[in-house]
């Protein structure tokens, strides 16, 4: 038996949308600019990634408004309660069928596994990026800045794993996705905001 649970607001839904699409476009264009291959052309990739970037920005201003107007920065406090069952369920229990040992709510959307993973994002993966995407973008202004010393080659490898990390974060996140109810449904709850839950 299933029940359905309002877990996910509009602009949550936004928020979650916008933000994978502007991320997506970041991937695409930055591994470009990397060399790896031609999609848009060099400097249209270089605008592209620009413009995404600045608009991660923005939407992000808005989403930290959000979370702390409305009080939903709670559902990404760190918790180990139950660590180890759901690290547990994703290793081997899943592949028995077994039921999942946590259920969301509209007080505890993530389960302990999601916050820690989205609390390291927040804190050691965003700012990785963030910093070293902001000292590439201002390399001219390295020198008025007193960073003359710092190499162009630090900055893009840092940039380049950071990507990396959220390419291996984005595909670990396509995948868990099909882990729910049913292969599609935490895909409709992203989109409806309601989710279905054993």
């Amino acid at each position: 038996m299933t029940t359905r649970v309002y877990l996910f607001k509009g602009f949550e839904r936004f928020w979650h949308w916008s933000q994978a699409a502007l991320v997506i476009a970041m991937l695409l264009t930055g591994f470009e600019i990397h060399g790896s291959y031609t999609l848009f052309g060099f400097e249209k990739a270089v605008t592209y990634h620009t413009i995404a970037a600045w608009a991660l920005v923005g939407l992000w201003v808005f989403a930290i408004f959000w979370h702390v107007a409305t009080g939903e920065w709670r559902q990404y406090i760190p918790t180990t309660d139950r660590m180890l069952a759901i690290m547990g369920y994703y290793s081997s229990g899943i592949f028995k069928h077994e039921p999942h040992p946590f259920r969301p709510t509209s007080q505890q959307k993530h389960n302990p596994l999601q916050r820690l993973t989205y609390l390291a994002i927040l804190t050691l993966l965003s700012p990785l990026i963030w910093i070293s995407g902001w000292l590439y973008l201002f390399y001219a202004d390295w020198n008025a800045w007193g960073l003359s010393a710092l190499q162009l080659e630090w900055v893009a490898t840092a940039h380049t794993v950071g990507a990396f990390f959220m390419l291996a974060f984005l595909i670990s996140h396509l995948y868990l996705i099909t882990t729910g109810h049913k292969l599609t449904s935490q895909v409709k709850a992203m989109v409806t905001g309601w989710e279905e839950i054993d």
